[in-house]
């Protein structure tokens, strides 16, 4: 019998690889693959399933697979895990590559969407970005902490810190005026590189008709539709846009028994990047609600006063995850309104 199923343990340098036939007996076990010889021994093969854990890499090599007729799921690591303790398996590289060759063939398993090289590159302006906003985050914090060991306590706000360290430069000592100096020379220049990391994003929303229609959304602007559209490509990973807000983490969590529905926090799943984008921009919609009387703005205000304001901007940053996927996955069949309608 041939191959169907292949599980693959994915390293930087020797791989395990698992494969089972259509009676679910093991065909191929490779303990020890060498990176340069992991792609001569899946040419071989017939096209047939192959199972990998979503991790570094886990994209490239699924692109190579799909050149060779092969079809590829990625899987996240914590759903790999139970198929390796039913096994009473022990924890090694070959033990994983058989929990995720019977994974992969579960008929409810969740996946993730395999990128292609342009969403991966746009992820990385994203993810290079946020490291930018992080360090200029702990590089501010640092700050504080060193001026206040000088009984300097300095304003939370970062225009009001600025405002406030230089009428306190020269009673610092000269070693400790020289740190505070070096470090608001360092956060100007992350300040500048993150400017630069903005107008690359915004520059590559612009230029794909995707992005530009989902910025249309309201509290969708280019940095979130960049994303995304580099995260979920056309929805075809996802039946429906309920699945994209699960898969995100918008959704709250069961814990139903009995017959008795109990519903908890949001689980928080999935990408907390886009999560944080949707939410920003859920809190920024309500900001700027005012005095307006559309369908939309009608909705979100009686939402707030129903629900309150944290679980109204967790259901627009839902709704918006969910419009979102309807705008990629119909594209122009899809008529975008912003009437608010029972989802």
């Amino acid at each position: 019998m041939s191959i169907i199923t292949v599980g693959i343990d994915l390293a930087k340098n020797v791989f395990a690889v698992h494969g089972v036939n259509e009676s679910g007996k093991a065909e191929l076990v490779k303990p020890r693959v060498a990176r340069d010889q992991l792609l001569k021994l899946i040419s071989k093969l017939p096209p047939c399933l192959i199972g990998m854990e979503a991790c570094s890499g886990a994209h490239h090599w699924a692109r190579l697979f799909q050149a060779q007729g092969h079809t590829v799921r990625l899987i996240a690591p914590k759903f790999v895990v139970p198929y390796r303790l039913s096994g009473k398996r022990g924890k090694n590289d070959a033990a994983d590559a058989a929990a995720i060759c019977e994974a992969v063939t579960r008929p409810n398993m969740r996946f993730v969407p395999i990128k292609d090289e342009h969403q991966q590159a746009t992820l990385c302006l994203h993810r290079t970005r946020q490291g930018f906003v992080a360090e200029r985050t702990a590089t501010y914090n640092r700050l504080r902490g060193l001026i206040s060991e000088f009984g300097i306590v300095a304003p939370q706000k970062v225009e009001r810190l600025l405002q406030h360290i230089p009428a306190h430069l020269e009673a610092l000592p000269a070693w400790a005026r020289r740190c505070v100096e070096d470090l608001l020379v360092h956060a100007r220049d992350l300040d500048k590189r993150i400017d630069d990391y903005d107008k690359a994003i915004s520059q590559v929303a612009r230029e794909d008709a995707r992005s530009r229609a989902l910025m249309q959304l309201p509290g969708i602007g280019p940095v979130s539709a960049s994303a995304l559209l580099a995260s979920i490509g056309i929805g075809h990973d996802f039946k429906s846009g309920r699945q994209v807000a699960a898969w995100i983490g918008l959704v709250p969590g069961q814990y139903s028994s009995g017959g008795k529905a109990r519903l908890g926090r949001i689980t928080k799943a999935g990408d907390a990047y886009l999560r944080s984008l949707l939410v920003l921009g859920a809190r920024s919609i309500l900001a700027s609600l005012g005095e307006k009387q559309d369908r939309f703005s009608r909705w979100a205000r009686e939402l707030v006063e129903r629900r309150g304001y944290w679980k109204a901007v967790i259901a627009i940053a839902a709704k918006n995850a969910r419009m979102a996927w309807a705008v990629l996955h119909y594209g122009e069949d899809f008529r975008l309104t912003l009437n608010i309608e029972a989802a």
